[in-house]
């Protein structure tokens, strides 16, 4: 249909229709990959392979909430902006 590149291509939201057969969804398509990479979400660039997303471990996350909760105003934003 548009003769453009794969990877400017972003398809997301996609339902299937009630006894199969047919999904609908929707797509963006860029003109080029740094106007995708400006304007799309990290986690859709992430499906792509295009940016990395660190995965921070489950008991770190719970750690820094903890720690967080300890401290109150402005002393608990600069300890959770330290802790990345």
């Amino acid at each position: 249909m548009y003769k453009v590149d794969k990877e400017v291509v972003f398809c997301f939201g996609f339902r299937t229709a009630f006894g199969g057969g047919k999904s609908t969804g929707f797509a963006l398509i860029y003109d080029n990959l740094e106007s995708a990479k400006k304007f799309e979400p990290k986690y859709r660039l992430a499906r792509h392979d295009l940016v990395e997303i660190k995965k921070i471990s489950r008991k770190q996350r719970k750690e820094r909430k903890n720690r967080g909760k300890k401290l109150r105003g402005t002393k608990k934003a600069k300890a959770a902006v330290a802790k990345k």
